[in-house]
């Protein structure tokens, strides 16, 4: 007699719970250095569902970071990202791992995250290669961590902008564009209310961040979609009534 197989929601449920004990044990382990995030990524804005470590302030009912957000974005076509460094707002070095939960089907639908805080071996190595005369240490990337889904998807708007040098404002369209694809990459419209978040951020109307959204998913490169001589957006003067 044939098995009935479970309802993806069953199985996925029943992956959470075999993992649950798995983020103290891990994180027992290895001390106070550690922190082990458990995530459902069926819910974005509260993806957090077991968490042991205090690296990041993250608790249980807690958003996803950007790193997750850009795994969502992928979809299925996610993989593990392993031993990858950043930095917290805060200035710790974490060396990382992102593993990725998939159920029978292979459909992802969450991650397990260990961060390593490795600050003050870091300033170690780079005190050791100061008086060893070697190369200057990699830079690491910093990303933002968070309990509100708010903050990171308004954290990840401004750094695309810092890493520009420009306001939207000086953006021409082609640029625009061009934010609007990378804030999509990045998985920050797979949350709820993030297109309002964005206009908010930008100072742009939410019909206008719609439509840059659209413009910039039909558009198959930058370009692909010719500068005007003027924008005709009623929001390229920066301003919304």
């Amino acid at each position: 007699m044939a098995h009935d197989t479970p309802p993806p929601h069953a199985e996925r449920d029943a992956i959470i719970a075999a993992l649950t004990p798995l983020v103290d044990g891990i994180a027992a382990t290895f001390g106070p250095v550690c922190e082990v995030v458990l995530h459902d990524y069926r819910d974005p804005e509260k993806s957090v569902v077991a968490v042991a470590g205090v690296l990041t302030g993250r608790s249980v009912g807690g958003a996803m970071s950007e790193i997750g957000l850009r795994m969502l974005a992928r979809g299925d076509e996610a993989a593990d990202e392993l031993n990858y460094v950043t930095r917290t707002r805060g200035g710790q070095q974490l060396k990382s791992s992102t593993m990725v939960l998939r159920d029978s089907s292979g459909a992802v639908f969450g991650a397990l995250c260990v961060n390593v805080d490795v600050t003050a071996v870091q300033q170690a190595q780079a005190l050791l290669a100061g008086i060893g005369g070697g190369g200057a240490a990699k830079a690491s990337t910093t990303t933002t961590f968070g309990n509100d889904i708010d903050s990171v998807v308004e954290a990840i708007v401004d750094d695309h902008q810092l890493r520009r040098g420009r306001t939207w404002v000086q953006l021409d369209r082609a640029q625009r564009l061009l934010l609007f694809r990378s804030l999509d990459e990045h998985g920050v419209f797979a949350v709820r209310r993030a297109i309002e978040q964005v206009a908010v951020r930008l100072g742009i109307s939410r019909a206008s961040a719609y439509s840059y959204l659209s413009q910039a998913r039909a558009a198959t490169a930058p370009s692909s979609d010719p500068e005007p001589e003027s924008d005709p957006d009623p929001d390229s003067t920066g301003g919304d009534a």
